[in-house]
């Protein structure tokens, strides 16, 4: 077959706050109205914490990435490997790690990454940290694009733009930040959230959002250093936590994140034992206090006083909303009155009947799930303004047309948007570009 005629391949990496995953792509030379037609071919996970977990070790965020990568040279046909482009994009963990005073530690992980993805025959593009923009607006041309709103195989075998098909919003909740983003029905009023996307010869005008610190591992840390009042116990009753629960923590595991302010007095690493108590009310009142719910005058707004346009649409909540809500088995559009009923019972549990639960399993966030259902329900309902009107045009799903859903397609396919169809044919011009470095680099390439 012709070399232009192979289909071609990609390779993303999602370095994310709790561990990385390898995503490999493959669509047709031959593109539709400028955008590829990609499918997942294989996602590989990293072992080991995020690559923001290696501060003190740089080299071994380089060294966990190999695995992966010795996975997708079998993958990859060994001719095309040269030509495969090669991104490695860091969500919040890294965001947040760049933000302390000591961002050279972040500069020295992704030069350890990037060493170590330079040993292998790929068109290495670059290691470098998403903004919260680009998190959201990404993950939701993957999840429009999976679901065929943005295009679709049409009876006449041909790739068309679907008619009256509405967009769907995208919800995403990772380890250390949260994005909401979604095609309004009114004008977007601050320009720092609204993203221009042109894809399959249709222009995009959305609203995203992304919130740092409002992940769910960030989020149990806010609420666990809520609840270690001054002056300082050695004990810490934990609401949300089954009653019969406990655990040992330090002072400096708990404090060891921007997220969290410790105390003004700083006291030496002290052991603290965590107890479950296991009341979803004082937990839900505790949960509340990590927001701030109220807007300025004549502004909507999501919460912290961040702009934010009424809800509208069916959404897709993925990763951590699906994950929570897949193990309390609440993915399978229940009304919101048996969301609310099934997660008080659940939160009413001691821990030796949720340990006795079969879906159990020796899963180590056992004890967290309560506290993450219930912050998740405060997230969406005060925080995201959903309503009982509205919760069921929310869809919590991991995956769609059996794709993995987040970022990493969505920006494959935004890349694929960026390569002309002939090499000689004319680069139209339009709005700067989220990756405009990457863009750079194409079009010198293609010249």
């Amino acid at each position: 077959p012709c070399p232009l005629c192979l289909p071609q391949y990609g390779l993303v990496f999602d370095a994310g706050s709790t561990h990385t995953a390898l995503y490999i792509y493959r669509w047709p030379a031959e593109k539709e109205n400028g955008t590829g037609i990609i499918s997942q071919v294989e996602a590989c996970t990293v072992s080991g914490p995020g690559i923001s977990g290696y501060a003190d070790d740089p080299a071994g965020a380089g060294a966990s990435l190999k695995p992966c990568l010795d996975k997708a040279m079998k993958i990859v046909p060994a001719e095309q490997q040269q030509e495969t482009p090669t991104y490695l994009g860091a969500t919040a963990g890294m965001r947040l790690l760049s933000r302390e005073q000591n961002s050279t530690k972040a500069e020295q992980v992704f030069a350890e990454v990037a060493k170590a993805i330079g040993e292998y025959p790929v068109d290495f593009r670059g290691a470098r940290i998403l903004t919260g923009n680009e998190e959201g607006s990404f993950s939701w041309i993957a999840v429009n694009y999976l679901l065929e709103t943005l295009v679709k195989f049409s009876f006449a075998e041909k790739w068309e733009h679907p008619q009256d098909t509405e967009v769907l919003g995208a919800l995403d909740l990772g380890g250390a930040s949260t994005q909401i983003t979604f095609q309004p029905g009114v004008t977007i009023e601050d320009k720092n959230t609204s993203v221009f996307f042109r894809l399959y010869g249709t222009n995009y005008s959305i609203y995203t959002h992304s919130y740092l610190c409002y992940g769910q591992t960030q989020a149990l840390k806010m609420l666990l250093a809520a609840l270690h009042q001054v002056p300082q116990p050695l004990q810490i009753s934990h609401p949300c936590y089954p009653k019969g629960y406990r655990e040992n923590i330090t002072t400096a595991d708990l404090y060891n994140s921007p997220c969290v302010h410790a105390p003004s007095t700083p006291s030496p690493a002290q052991v603290l034992t965590v107890m479950g108590t296991g009341d979803p009310a004082a937990c839900s009142t505790t949960v509340q206090k990590l927001f701030n719910f109220s807007c300025g005058a004549n502004r909507t707004c999501g919460f912290n006083g961040v702009y934010q346009p009424p809800v509208q649409g069916q959404f897709f909540a993925f990763a951590g909303f699906y994950y929570t809500f897949h193990f309390l088995n609440l993915t399978r559009k229940q009304s919101l009155n048996e969301v609310n009923s099934t997660i008080q019972t659940f939160c009413q549990k001691n821990w030796a009947e949720v340990r006795a639960l079969c879906r159990a399993a020796r899963s180590p966030y056992l004890h967290t799930y309560c506290s993450v259902a219930i912050y998740v329900l405060t997230l969406l309902l005060d925080g995201y303004k959903f309503n009982e009107h509205t919760w069921s045009s929310i869809h919590f799903s991991r995956q769609a047309a059996n794709t993995d859903i987040g970022w990493t397609l969505g920006f494959m396919l935004n890349f694929t948007n960026m390569i002309p169809t002939e090499a000689l044919e004319y680069v139209k011009g339009h709005q700067p570009s989220l990756w405009a470095g990457a863009v750079s680099f194409i079009v010198l390439a293609i010249v």
